[in-house]
Order: C-alpha cells, then sequence, then structure tokens
C-alpha cells in the first residue's frame, strides 16, 4: 500500500475505527486500493481527498478530474460480492475507471454514524439547538469495548430541557439542514400543541432502531410508509427529510475539518518516517454529490 493511501486509510480510522461499524450487515474500510498513479500531473503540490456520501458516476468522473489520489465515501460503493467486473454496470464502470486512474476508495458508513462527534452527534446539535439545550443526550445502540470511544453507539435520544412544538423543530430543522421542505407526520396530540421533548433521530434510515422507543419524535432521513403510520398512530410525530439529507451537510460541517486535521498529523509523521515528501493533503468535499430525488 502507497503511504498516501496508508495515510489516508489510517486518518479515517483515528475518526471512525471499524470497530464501531455495524459489520452484521454493513460493508466498511478500504474497498478499493488502487496502484497509486505517479505519472499523472497533479492541479497543486497537494493530494486531494474527495469526500461524498454516494459514489455515482458523476462523483467518479469529479475525482478522476480533479485527479484525486482516494475517495472517501460515506456509503460503500461495493455491498455484495462481486461476480464480475464489467462497464455495463454503473458501480462497476466506477471502480474500473477509478482503478484506472489510481483513485482508491474507502466507506466509514456506520463507523461514522456510531462515533461520538459523528453524523447522528451533529444532527442532535440541529434539532435540539446545541446541548446548552438538552437535559440528556445517549445513544440508542451502544457499541462496547472499542479504546478511546467509550459512549459510542448507534442513534441517539435528546431530551431537551423545555418542550418545543413540532413547527418550531421543523423550522429549525430547515435551516440546519438547508431545505425548503420536509415531510412530517404530526401525532394528533402535537396537533393540539403538546410539547416535543424527547426525540429519537438516527441519520439515513432509522425505522429498526426506533422500535419500542419512548419518544414524542422519530427525527430521521427516511421511515417506510407503515413505520411512519405506527409511529403516529401511536402518538409520536415524525420528521423525516430524504434519506442522504440528513448525512450529506456531515461531510462540510463535521467530517472535512477533521479530518484535514488528522490527515495533516498523520502525513507529519510519514514525512519524517519515510522522507516521501511534503506536499500533503486537501480534503475537498464533493459538488456532483446529490440526494436522487428532488422536492419540488
Amino acid at each position: 500500500m502507497s503511504a498516501i493511501i496508508r495515510s489516508v486509510a489510517t486518518s479515517v480510522r483515528r475518526l471512525y475505527p471499524e470497530a464501531l461499524a455495524d459489520k452484521s450487515w454493513d460493508n466498511t474500510g478500504l474497498l478499493l486500493e488502487a496502484p497509486y498513479r505517479a505519472d499523472i500531473p497533479r492541479p497543486s503540490n497537494k493530494h486531494i481527498v474527495l469526500l461524498t456520501i454516494d459514489l455515482t458516476r458523476a462523483v467518479a468522473a469529479e475525482a478522476i478530474e480533479k485527479k484525486a489520489a482516494a475517495i472517501v465515501s460515506y456509503h460503500p460503493i461495493i455491498f455484495r460480492p462481486l461476480k464480475s467486473l464489467t462497464l455495463r454496470n454503473t458501480k462497476q464502470d466506477s471502480l474500473i475507471r477509478l482503478a484506472q486512474a489510481g483513485i482508491s476508495v474507502y466507506s466509514p458508513h456506520t463507523a461514522v454514524d456510531a462515533a461520538l462527534g459523528g453524523v447522528n452527534d451533529w444532527l442532535a446539535d440541529g434539532i435540539s439547538g446545541g446541548k446548552d439545550s438538552e437535559e440528556s443526550r445517549e445513544v440508542l445502540v451502544p457499541v462496547n469495548g472499542v479504546e478511546g470511544f467509550e459512549g459510542a453507539g448507534m442513534g441517539r435520544l435528546v431530551t431537551l430541557k423545555e418542550a418545543a412544538s413540532v413547527g418550531t423543530l421543523v423550522d429549525r430543522v430547515k435551516k440546519y439542514l438547508g431545505m425548503k421542505y420536509l415531510m412530517v407526520a404530526e401525532a394528533a396530540k402535537h396537533k393540539s400543541h403538546a410539547g416535543i421533548r424527547k426525540i429519537g433521530l438516527c441519520a439515513g434510515s432509522g425505522g429498526s432502531l426506533f422500535k419500542g422507543l419512548d419518544a414524542d419524535l422519530y427525527f430521521t432521513g427516511e421511515l417506510s410508509h407503515h413505520e411512519a403510520l405506527a409511529a403516529k398512530e401511536n402518538g409520536i410525530s415524525v420528521i423525516a427529510c430524504f434519506h442522504t439529507n440528513t448525512e450529506r451537510g456531515y461531510l462540510s460541517k463535521g467530517m472535512q475539518p477533521r479530518l484535514q486535521e488528522v490527515l495533516a498529523d498523520e502525513w507529519s509523521r510519514v514525512v519524517e518516517a519515510e522522507r516521501e515528501g511534503k506536499d500533503g493533503f486537501e480534503v475537498v468535499v464533493s459538488t456532483a454529490d446529490k440526494d436522487p430525488y428532488e422536492i419540488v
């Protein structure tokens, strides 16, 4: 493995260890190790690391155009075993072209969900207004045994110090995520101004984590029709924003500055130990990465 890709993988693992991920179904880690193309002229003296939620053809083309060294894709582009690699399949086409361009791919996915300071804590800050407005914040499913990451886990249950209306929380989420429209299922009791204090939240799709959860409101990217209906029937309101809209903002607000800092530290060790040069890294967020849905 080249020193460049090793530095990227090590830095991501320092922030979001693979041991935090739900390996019972998720596929995290270095998914594509491409031979580094030293023969490709770079537009700057920095090794570019491109952050994205989904690794689509458009994002792959963007990475190739930027002459990136690596992509950190929140969602894994390889999820099930591959039996072939052909240009007819869009994901396989992207992988082939990235390998040809010397661009490696790392996916941290549910490790980012579980980590303290990860995407779920970022979401919690947005809907609550920050920890000063919270009575408590706890994980829904703890992930234990990872040294230095005590208290990590999937999902969050936030209890507000003061009850808030569904409308207030909707306005707060819209502003935080930069969205004009959300999907809201307001329970009958909350239409009569009963306040929200307990908020269960999960980036992406939270239905499996919310089962049996005692909360006033569920905040997530998506719930199925029947999950939303059941919640509303049981007096629980729902704010849903479409899957990746609860994840994408974290790239620029959380992952980018943290990874930039850790990569600088990691690369300084490589330079000192291996005399690899002093180019360093630039972590950028994809502009081609978008949710597949448009709200019109």
